[in-house]
C-alpha cells in the first residue's frame, strides 16, 4: 500500500472513530425519555389485518426518518438537536409494546414528538406506519 493510501485510510478511520464518539455522546447528554401512559382502551387497539407495510416504508421515510432514522436507531440527522432520545424501534422493550400503544402515541404526539393525527388523516395510513415500525426488530 502506497504511503498516500495508508494515510487516507488512518484518516478515514480518525474520521468514523471521532463520529462514533460524537454521536454516542450525543445520546449520552440527551435525556431518557418518561414513562408515556397509555389509556387501557387505546392500548388495547389492534391493526387492521390489511395494513400495508410499503406504504407504511413510505411515509416513515417521508415523516419520521430525519429524528428516528432509516432502522428506527433514534440516530436520523435531526436526533442530535432533540432534548430527548427518539428511541430504538428494533429495541425489545419497543417491540414488546402494544400496536394500540405504537398507534396511540403517533397519533397524539408528545414533547418534541409531533402529533401524526392531523399530518397523516388516514387512520389506514398510520396503521400502516405501526406495521413498518415492527419490521425493524434486531
Amino acid at each position: 500500500m502506497k504511503t498516500s493510501q495508508k494515510i487516507a485510510t488512518i484518516m478515514a478511520a480518525a474520521f468514523l472513530a471521532v463520529f462514533f464518539m460524537f454521536s454516542t455522546a450525543v445520546q449520552a447528554q440527551q435525556a431518557k425519555a418518561k414513562a408515556w401512559p397509555v389509556p387501557d382502551k387505546d392500548k388495547a387497539m389492534k391493526a387492521p389485518a390489511k395494513a400495508d407495510v410499503a406504504t407504511g416504508k413510505e411515509l416513515w421515510a417521508k415523516h419520521c426518518k430525519s429524528c428516528h432514522g432509516s432502522k428506527g436507531l433514534g440516530d436520523g440527522p435531526k436526533s442530535a438537536s432533540l432534548k430527548t432520545f427518539a428511541g430504538d424501534f428494533s429495541s425489545a422493550a419497543f417491540q414488546a409494546g402494544t400496536d394500540g400503544e405504537i398507534f396511540y402515541r403517533t397519533n397524539k404526539g408528545r414533547d418534541e414528538m409531533p402529533a401524526y393525527e392531523k399530518k397523516i388523516p388516514d387512520a389506514n395510513d398510520r396503521w400502516a406506519l405501526v406495521a413498518f415500525m415492527r419490521t425493524m426488530k434486531k
